[in-house]
């Protein structure tokens, strides 16, 4: 660790130790957040020192970086620019090899700040297409400028980054979404356990999904098709929390007669989603944008066929065989398709089979941080 300030450190090589700075807005839970905590564990796994720097305090998925030392840069209310400083001060003090930030606001405010530290290599991961107000289109635009390596998750996310940010095409690599496949599999006594906990008769047929309730999944749309299916014998799982939990409990009240409304849980945040995922019999997905969601391999490596909203990065990792897509906004269209499929138990089968096979070939949470690890380790692609 050199200690002359003015001086930059040396670019890390393919043997070196490591220290690896991930800048993310929070540790809610998430997709994008439940992917930072396993690219820490497995840095650490590999004998590197991952740290987390978060621009807002606390989160549900803090106790799950254990040991792994954590870093609050509390970001103010509307534009920052006091946080500029305060994260080149928290950089300085770290003197990380690499700064990997995570989608909007850890691009505009970390990036800047990690190349004003002297950060060897700056890596920015898009998760999703972002709709930046004006102000801040402009600073993603900047700030991009001092990014080494560009990653979005899939090819669309990569177009939408060529729109919005416009990093040059030379820094742009990337990089689908992994995750620990041992973890996700069928396991009847979680299965039994996990309904019995739920008040969900085990010859019940589940539609389930997993994620942040935020506005762009759309869990309204999700609640409206499903609204006519319900009964003792089809019930409506959503596994997750946040800001749009009063819109989702809004559509429930004025798509679902009361008699029909305890047919949907709402379980709120969850930190078993294996588990849980052996409990569905289809995965849905109603977004309005996406980039890569680790939800949908989660759920094709738990055997389970999905419905999903052709959106984003949807189409590119669901194959014709595990699931089917159907345009988002289309409330007649997405009831259609699961009631198909609720309604014929070996189509399930065999495309919960097929996408599992699908699943393990591809999105093996190895071989993204492989990939990561190339990056960290490259010449800057200025």
């Amino acid at each position: 660790m050199p200690a002359d300030l003015n001086t930059r450190p040396e670019p890390a090589t393919a043997t070196s130790r490591l220290r690896v700075a991930q800048v993310v807005l929070s540790l809610d839970i998430g997709g994008q957040e439940r992917l930072v905590v396993r690219i820490a564990h497995a840095l650490r796994e590999r004998g590197h020192e991952p740290h987390v720097v978060t621009l807002t305090k606390g989160g549900a998925l803090r106790a799950d970086l254990g040991s792994i030392p954590v870093h609050e840069v509390p970001r103010s209310a509307g534009f920052d620019p006091l946080l500029y400083a305060k994260l080149w001060r928290a950089f300085r003090a770290l003197r990380p090899d690499v700064v990997h930030t995570h989608n909007a606001a850890p691009l505009i405010y970390g990036a800047p700040a990690a190349k004003l530290a002297r950060v060897p290599r700056i890596v920015h991961t898009k998760h999703g297409d972002f709709r930046y107000p004006a102000n801040a289109l402009r600073l993603a635009r900047t700030a991009s400028r001092f990014v080494d390596c560009f990653v979005p998750v899939s090819a669309e996310t990569a177009a939408a980054a060529a729109r919005n940010e416009r990093p040059s095409p030379r820094r742009i690599t990337v990089i689908e979404n992994g995750i620990p496949l041992a973890a996700f599999g069928r396991d009847p006594a979680a299965r039994a356990a996990i309904r019995a906990e739920l008040g969900i008769p085990e010859a019940a047929r589940v539609v389930g999904s997993v994620g942040r309730l935020v506005p762009d999944k759309d869990y309204p749309l999700l609640v409206r098709a499903m609204a006519p299916l319900l009964s003792d014998a089809v019930r409506l799982v959503i596994v997750g929390e946040g800001v749009a939990r009063p819109d989702i409990e809004a559509a429930i009240v004025a798509s679902i007669p009361l008699e029909k409304r305890h047919f949907v849980t709402l379980t709120g945040a969850r930190h078993d989603v294996p588990r849980v995922l052996c409990a569905f019999d289809l995965f849905a997905s109603s977004s309005r944008t996406e980039g890569l969601p680790l939800a949908l391999p989660e759920a094709m490596t738990s055997h389970l066929p999905v419905v999903a909203t052709a959106v984003g990065g949807v189409p590119g990792i669901v194959p014709e065989d595990a699931g089917v897509l159907v345009p988002h906004g289309q409330d007649a269209t997405f009831t259609g398709a699961l009631d198909r499929l609720l309604r014929d138990g070996p189509a399930r089968e065999r495309m919960g089979e097929a996408g599992r096979r699908y699943a393990l070939k591809r999105f093996s949470e190895d071989r993204m941080v492989d990939d990561y690890l190339s990056l960290y380790i490259l010449p800057s692609r200025r």
